[in-house]
This record gives C-alpha cells, sequence and structure tokens, in this order.
C-alpha cells in the first residue's frame, strides 16, 4: 500500500541505504507486506532515514519512533518538523547569496560558515529547542549540498571537517521536500539519544530497522565518524547483544552492516556474532570511497529474527 507522502532524505548521508531498499522490502515480515500497515515502526540508527521515508511511502506505519547518537542530525529532524517554514526561508537566503558568487566566492562562503557553525558549538544548547537550531539546521543542510562528496564528518572534537566541493549549480534548498519530510515526520518521535535508549518503545510485534554505522571494510576506512564517538567493534559486540535482547521481546528485528568476508574470506565476525539467526548476502556499490580503486560492487548483510 502506498500513500501520499513521497519525502526522500534531505541530507546526503554515507551509508545511506537507497540501493538497498528493494532488498530490505523484500524480507519485511509477510505480514508487514500484506496488510501494508505498520503499527509501531522503530529505527534506532536513523541517519539519512532513506528506510524510514521509503516504509512512509509504501506503507501506513501508525506509529514510528527514530533515534540517532548525532545530535547535529537530530536537530535537523526536529526543525522540519517544527519549524520547517522558517527553515526554508533561511536556506532559500543562503542559497540566492551561495550562487550570486563565483567560485573564489562561493568557497570563501563555504569556509566562512563552516567556521561559524564549528565555533558556535561549544556554547550551543541541544537540550532544549529554541530558534538558533533554526539557524544551524539551515547551515548543516549547505554544508551537506555544497561540501565534497555531500559527506557528514566530524573530528574528534564534534566538528564538522569536510572540505569545499565543486558544484555548478547545487540545490541547497529543496522546497518540496523539506515539505515532504515534514509530512512524513508527523506521529513520529524524534530522540537524540544512544539506540539502548530506543527499548522503551520497543514492544512485542514491533518492527525495528538497525542501521549502525558500518563496520569499516579497511583499517584505513574512517567513514564510520557520523559521530565524534565514532563505533568499533565493541559497539558491535554490544548491539547484538541488544539485538538478541529485542528478539525475546517478540519484536520483528532487521539489521544491515557491512560484510567483512569482502576483504577477508575468513572474517566470521557477524557470522559468529548473529549465529542462530538468519544472515543474506546481497550485492550492492560502495561508492564512499577517497580512492576509485575502493569502490565497486561488495557485499552486504541483512540479519533478522524472522
Amino acid at each position: 500500500m502506498e500513500n501520499s507522502t513521497c519525502a526522500k532524505p534531505f541530507l546526503k548521508w554515507a551509508g545511506g541505504k537507497k540501493q538497498l531498499l528493494i532488498e530490505f522490502n523484500k524480507r519485511l515480515p509477510n505480514h508487514l507486506k500484506e496488510e501494508g500497515i505498520i503499527s509501531r515502526y522503530v529505527e534506532p540508527f536513523v541517519g539519512g532515514g532513506a528506510m524510514f521515508f521509503y516504509l512512509k511511502k509504501h506503507y501506513i506505519i501508525e506509529k514510528s519512533t527514530i533515534l540517532d547518537i548525532n545530535r547535529e542530525l537530530m536537530m535537523a529532524y526536529k526543525v522540519i518538523k517544527n519549524d520547517h517554514k522558517s527553515l526554508i526561508d533561511i536556506l532559500l537566503d543562503i542559497e540566492e547569496d551561495h550562487l550570486n558568487l563565483d567560485e573564489d566566492g562561493r568557497k570563501e562562503n563555504y569556509y566562512n560558515i563552516r567556521d561559524v557553525y564549528n565555533q558556535e558549538l561549544s556554547g550551543f544548547d541541544f537540550s532544549k529547542y529554541n530558534k538558533h537550531w533554526i539557524k544551524r539546521t539551515g547551515y548543516l543542510i549547505f554544508m551537506n549540498k555544497t561540501c565534497f562528496n555531500g559527506l557528514f564528518r566530524q573530528n574528534k572534537k564534534g566538528e564538522f571537517n569536510v572540505p569545499f566541493g565543486l558544484y555548478k549549480n547545487p540545490k541547497i534548498c529543496d522546497v518540496t521536500n523539506i515539505e515532504l519530510v515534514k509530512k512524513a515526520l508527523k506521529d513520529t518521535e524524534i530522540i537524540c539519544a544512544d539506540f539502548k535508549a530506543s527499548e522503551m518503545n520497543i514492544k512485542q510485534d514491533t518492527f525495528v530497522y538497525m542501521d549502525p554505522p558500518y563496520r569499516p571494510l579497511t583499517t584505513t576506512s574512517n567513514f564510520t565518524n557520523y559521530s565524534k564517538d565514532g563505533f568499533n567493534d565493541f559497539d558491535q559486540m554490544d548491539l547484538a547483544s541488544f539485538f538478541k535482547k529485542l528478539d525475546k521481546k517478540g519484536a520483528y528485528l532487521m539489521l544491515s552492516n557491512s560484510d567483512p568476508k569482502n576483504e577477508d574470506i575468513n572474517d566470521n565476525f557477524f557470522d559468529k556474532l548473529y549465529i542462530g539467526y538468519k544472515i543474506d548476502r546481497v550485492k550492492a556499490k560502495r561508492n564512499i570511497n577517497r580512492n576509485a580503486s575502493g569502490r565497486g560492487i561488495i557485499n552486504e548483510l541483512i540479519v533478522r529474527n524472522y
């Protein structure tokens, strides 16, 4: 069943799942596909929200909760839900000013905004919604649309550290999509927290999709830095324990991650972590890599408890 909400991610997010959505849909619990209704949906690592928006488009979701530990990201979701018109006004102004500049001017403008964005971090109040969130979200979306590769990456201080990207005519303010995202977020609870905080929203028959920061394909990969804290193997093991805990509650669970066998056929890290559950390997194209030789077709994992 498909409703009229056709929102798509408003940020380009490393590890986005757009190309795997059809594979995920094939593996949804049968009763959800047959009924076209998801009574309760929880996503503890929402990221750019590709799966969330896909499900909102194709299914009726009666109640949803999205979480992520990244404060900047969850700030943006809340701003679109609460003040999307004010955000659009700010973005249109930023877009007009930026596109009227020549290439050197755009580069200078980008770094000026990035400097302001990072300088404000130390004293910024993420604890309570306020009007300053709107402008900061505008800056975040602007940088995401104009930085190199459209990444979101933070250093250990939590500062945005992606360099300027060369785009001829970047669409900084997608008015239509922001309005659709606003609609998609109706009846959705937005929480900035660690994945374990999602447990209070998960009951028997809840459908849960988990998309943690991927385990790096190589020791030099650094695209797990969606937040300043990163996500290491101990975190992956902690998540597997959480997966098993939710399984005992009777929730329907789906989890995706990179397949370490892409690099080492003998690496059974996830096969051991999720032994006893269904593990499918599906083909995907890895696009984000500083070297073209590091891109190409790889296997990704889809783990389910049903």
